[in-house]
């Protein structure tokens, strides 16, 4: 698209013989008197992106007078813009549901009587195939091997639809499953940090279906996580709405001490941050303290960003950025241009300039202690000394018990039963890396060994780790204590564990245990990790390493004594800690550009399994009776006529939930229970319990999906108090499965409303989170608050999120579930004040958390769905 240029401001960068026009910020600052200077450089970016999209409706001029008025408050609550990201990236789980809907509004176009190439992305789509690897297999040299063969063989229907879609969508590419995770991936090898196309060139920007797509902001790229929904949208080109949005300005000073790591200090910041409430805001980090941390350290903060609740944290381009491209092989002319682009827009980092902030907060890198965080939330931050204490706090199991297992030995309340170095959060960090081949490597010389109730496993986020770790020497120790490679992908952290083995499941399941697990990963909610493990804390990998030897979160693990060595010696955590100094030396030698080229060389080309899956040819997916990929419902019936809204009427209560609900507990990713309404559907299709897989691999199935809304063993509905899981009241007031009871409503049309405490929603960017309520029937959310992704979702599938005023909240209502419930808008526009009426007599004032005219649209076509459609149809006739 053309932009009006009303300001004409697209002037010319030469660089090396070549010419590249761009819309030059300091020649908006020069015309207008704007200082455009005083900005955040995240808001640098958007506004550059304002004005190179500027049609004259969304991006106006009027637009980017909003930005001006932004600077005087740090805020602007009206300004909308149109976002028109450079490129769309996917992992597996949420990009197989995404590529289902493209295929599914491909058959409906062509019903309508349409060419159904009018589907087709229209910017850059990677989606990168890293989270179907499962732990299995551990603790042996092939289990990786293994690992990878089982994720082929239960995944072939996935693979085929994904094969199909890299050759039948144009600007559509698939990274195949082994190479790590999308997150990494993306800051080694797919973001340029500037881009150029038809002679214009710009900053890389990108949302992903995945929340940590903030990742990138640590090496320069603004992005964030959205939900499905949305990314189609923008791979359709429609530019995403949003407000202007706030800024919190982290001023970084000092130098971490010698103890602490990159994860130490992004648990610090986690905790900080969300106690600050940066919930749909940007964070970006400035200051002297930049330049003690690495790229590494900024990425590891960055890719937190959904744990502290912002929308992205971003850390502006300096020299570090530029030693970062070269580490990764980006060639000098790649690197100098990035370098040229960022100075001309007034984008790279000067020291000594500050921008106007929404808020400024300090932070002395200098303070930070090692810590855990657990052991439910990623916020809830722990002192190394004080984890013991916590994990007692929160046990109620006597710690004493032990119950013995076939295997020899016994089990205790605390046991560590989970021990995994994984996820993008710190294996793209050599220093949280090479630390624990280094503690490794003390073990082993030390003569100890890991207690034998430990599963460990080691999957990095690309295969950059393996190649230095090899160079460092220190693989063959991690190989030597059990954490052998398993794949390379996001396991744990996702709820890809696998199974325990059976003889500790069942001495876990029969007395009721609260065992617990150590991850290097960036989330440890209820239910996760794993349905058997009720305690999980977020750790650096040396710690991971380190409670492994210990075996118990029941200790003070640096004080306490993790074992005797072949010379008869007590060892502590401080005989195995590896120091900064060794580390650094090792990076040094070991972290080389040749290991990122080797490792991106062949990375589009998969295994000889991936590459002789069969695709078809054909521009229509053949839908085809499948227990993996369903076409979905969405667009059964659409017309070329434009809906009508319809105010939620005469409804029932679904459930009522508390305070920090996630799209955990709304939409699990981890394994089917073996009793669930999902269960149950499958195996009444033929599928057995062992090919049941999880949740997550089976998201282009909407029955699936449907069943599996709600149904987290952890979730508590205030309507059936002194119950754990899935269920609610019923018609005839029995409690059954949320499935069921809302099956039963819709088969009286009957709306349902949803009524929760604050922060709804926390979590990944789950599309299905909302999909799966809207196919339930919900057709509204009532809480104290939302969490970012999860509101625009719920509006992008139609389903009002109104939020409770005047301090009321559920529990003010007391709330039976026979009530029956109307909600009065006065006007659909953003914002709008609206009538919650209970029983046709009281009434409580809520505010439709709706926050563009675009997202209006939205609910009035029913979904973001039927709109990109109906407008697709549009523009091509």
């Amino acid at each position: 698209m053309k932009s009006f240029n009303s300001f004409n401001i697209l002037k010319t960068l030469k660089f090396q013989e070549k010419e590249y026009q761009y819309f030059s910020l300091p020649s908006l600052q020069h015309h207008t008197g704007f200082a455009v200077q005083k900005l955040p450089y995240c808001l640098k970016i958007l506004l550059e992106n304002v004005l190179r999209y500027e049609d004259g409706n969304i991006n106006s001029y009027d637009t980017v007078k909003e930005f001006v008025s932004w600077l005087f408050e740090g805020k602007n609550l009206k300004g909308e813009i149109g976002f028109m990201p450079a490129r769309v990236l996917m992992q597996d789980f949420t990009g197989v549901a995404a590529v289902v809907d493209l295929a599914a509004m491909r058959s409906a176009i062509k019903d309508l009587g349409y060419n159904p190439k009018v589907i087709n992305p229209l910017i850059e789509v990677d989606l990168v195939v890293d989270h179907s690897i499962q732990v299995d297999h551990y603790g042996r040299p092939d289990a990786a091997d293994k690992n990878f063969n089982l994720e082929m063989e239960r995944n072939q229907e996935r693979y085929e639809l994904l094969r199909w879609a890299a050759k039948n969508f144009d600007n559509f590419r698939v990274v195949p499953p082994g190479n790590g995770i999308c997150h990494q991936i993306n800051i080694e090898y797919l973001s340029k940090i500037v881009k150029h196309k038809g002679g214009i060139i710009y900053p890389d920007t990108l949302v992903g279906t995945d929340s940590h797509t903030t990742m990138a902001g640590g090496i320069g790229v603004l992005g964030w996580g959205v939900g499905g929904i949305e990314a189609e949208s923008a791979m359709l080109a429609q530019p995403l709405p949003m407000l202007i949005p706030e800024v919190i300005g982290v001023y970084l000073e000092g130098e971490l001490p010698e103890v602490a790591n990159a994860t130490d200090l992004v648990l610090s910041l986690t905790q900080m941050l969300r106690k600050l409430n940066v919930v749909g805001k940007l964070v970006e980090f400035y200051g002297p303290g930049l330049s003690n941390l690495t790229v590494a350290d900024r990425t590891t903060i960055s890719n937190m960003s959904p744990e502290y609740g912002a929308t992205c944290g971003y850390f502006p381009v300096d020299e570090a950025t530029l030693e970062y491209l070269r580490l990764t092989n980006k060639s000098d002319a790649e690197v100098q241009l990035v370098k040229s682009y960022m100075q001309a827009q007034g984008m790279w980092h000067n020291p000594n300039d500050e921008a106007i902030y929404t808020q400024k907060v300090n932070f002395d890198l200098s303070t930070v202690t090692t810590s855990l965080a657990g052991p439910k939330r990623p916020q809830d931050r722990v002192k190394l000394s004080s984890v013991r204490s916590n994990f007692l706090e929160n046990v109620t199991k006597d710690v004493q018990d032990k119950f013995p297992v076939k295997g020899g030995y016994s089990l205790s309340n605390g046991d560590v039963v989970i021990a995994a170095i994984t996820s993008c959060t710190n294996t793209s960090n050599p220093y949280a890396m090479i630390g624990a081949g280094l503690i490794a490597k003390k073990i082993v010389e030390k003569g100890l060994t890991l207690k034998p109730w430990v599963k460990t496993s080691f999957a990095p986020g690309s295969k950059v780790v393996s190649e230095y770790l090899k160079h460092a020497g220190l693989n063959k120790y991690l190989d030597k204590i059990g954490f052998n490679l398993v794949g390379y992908g996001c396991t744990t952290c996702i709820g890809n564990s696998g199974p325990l083995l059976p003889e500790i499941e069942e001495v876990i399941t029969a007395n009721n245990l609260q065992v617990a697990s150590v991850l290097s990963g960036n989330r440890n909610f209820e239910g996760r990790v794993h349905p058997l493990v009720k305690a999980n804390y977020l750790t650096s990998p040396i710690l991971v390493v380190a409670y492994a030897l210990a075996g118990t979160m029941n200790c003070d693990i640096h004080k306490d004594v993790l074992g005797i060595d072949k010379n008869g010696r007590e060892v502590y955590l401080k005989d195995i800690w590896p120091h900064k100094k060794e580390i650094q030396e090792h990076i040094k030698k070991s972290l080389l550009p040749e290991f990122f080229a080797k490792s991106y060389s062949k990375v589009l080309i998969g295994s000889d399994k991936w590459e002789a899956i069969k695709v078809n040819e054909s521009k229509i997916y053949d839908w085809h009776s499948s227990t993996y990929i369903n076409k979905p419902p969405y667009f059964d019936g659409i017309s070329l006529e434009p809906k009508t809204f319809k105010e939620v009427k005469d409804a029932k209560i679904l459930a009522v939930f508390g305070d920090s609900v996630t799209t955990d507990h709304i939409s699990p990713a981890g394994n089917i229970s073996k009793t669930s309404p999902a269960a149950k559907y499958l195996l009444e299709n033929g599928v057995d319990y062992k090919d049941f897989n999880s949740y997550g691999a089976r998201r282009g199935n909407h029955e699936v999906m449907m069943r599996g809304t709600f149904a987290n063993i952890r979730i508590k509905n205030e309507l059936c108090p002194g119950t754990e899981g899935g269920v609610t009241k019923s018609l005839d007031d029995s409690i059954k499965s949320i499935y069921e009871v809302a099956m039963e409503y819709q088969a009286k049309s009957t709306p349902l409303v949803i009524f929760a405490g604050k922060e709804y929603g926390t979590g990944s960017s789950r599309d299905w989170a909302a999909k799966g309520p809207a196919l339930l029937g919900v057709r509204a959310i009532v809480a104290e608050s939302f969490e970012r992704i999860h509101r625009s979702n719920l509006v992008g599938m139609g389903i009002l999120p109104l939020k409770f005023l005047n301090n009321k909240t559920r529990l003010d209502l007391k709330l039976s579930g026979k009530e029956v419930i109307d909600i009065q808008l006065h006007e659909l526009k953003p914002f709008a004040k609206a009538l919650c009426i209970i029983d046709n007599k009281t009434k409580i004032e809520v505010e439709l958390q709706v926050f563009t005219d675009i997202e209006i649209e939205y609910l009035k076509s029913g979904s973001i769905l039927h709109k990109v459609l109906l407008d697709q149809i549009k523009n091509k006739r």
